[in-house]
């Protein structure tokens, strides 16, 4: 029963020591161009390490979090349409002034700045929340810087200038073409069908065609060898 009662004449004293060294916090949100007004602010928000304590901002702007127990906080702005930067509060017993301080959200709250901000509060709106991205507009020459529609403008150039190269082309080499097209397309149909045989014929015909093509002779051979060393001596003579 003593121990009881030590410790929950313990937790009083504590709880009145936070008590009476507990802070009022006062701040107030400077107008500017980008929030002009409270109508334009709207309902919003003081927090004290994200919700455990809070205080409204009123229609001057003005906003008080009351009974701070001393430690260490983190002040932001809960607002739908705008975003403030957020404030280090520190609270200690022997200060009758809070310390504001500059605070970059993530940041662990050991590392300390030597940067101090003034008292009251002044929050600043930084820019507007923006929900909704503005639908884009038909650009043209974006369209044409995409890969596909490059390939697409090369090939269809390619068809349209087809017709001139082919005209340009002698008969001999026309011919060449249709039959090589010629031929590709019958591989491709026996493949397609599924004939083997018609495959190796087809193959097998272009290897007889390559080997029948005339072999231009050399004109080099004995008898011509032996002419020109005749005419070579009836020069000498």
């Amino acid at each position: 029963m003593k121990m009881v009662r030590t410790l929950s004449l313990l937790g009083l004293i504590l709880s009145w020591s936070s008590v009476i060294f507990a802070v009022n916090l006062h701040g107030y949100i400077q107008w500017n161009n980008l929030c002009p007004n409270y109508g334009a602010l709207a309902s919003a928000k003081v927090l004290l390490d994200a919700g455990k304590m809070s205080g409204r901002v009123t229609r001057n702007g003005n906003f008080s979090i009351l009974d701070v127990p001393p430690g260490t906080y983190v002040l932001s702005v809960l607002s739908h349409d705008y975003s403030f930067d957020h404030v280090r509060i520190d609270v200690s017993p022997s200060e009758p002034l809070p310390e504001v301080r500059p605070y970059i959200f993530g940041t662990p709250l050991l590392m300390t700045t030597s940067v101090s901000l003034p008292y009251p509060i002044v929050l600043i709106p930084r820019h507007k929340n923006r929900y909704f991205s503005p639908r884009e507009s038909f650009n043209l020459l974006g369209m044409f810087q995409s890969p596909m529609m490059m390939i697409m403008v090369l090939t269809g150039v390619m068809m349209l200038a087809m017709p001139y190269i082919m005209k340009q082309l002698d008969p001999e080499t026309l011919d060449g073409l249709k039959g090589q097209q010629g031929k590709a397309a019958s591989i491709e149909k026996s493949i397609q069908s599924g004939d083997p045989k018609g495959l190796s014929a087809l193959l097998s015909a272009g290897e007889e065609t390559k080997a029948s093509m005339p072999v231009a002779k050399s004109n080099t051979g004995p008898s011509t060898l032996q002419q020109r060393k005749g005419g070579k001596a009836n020069k000498r003579r």
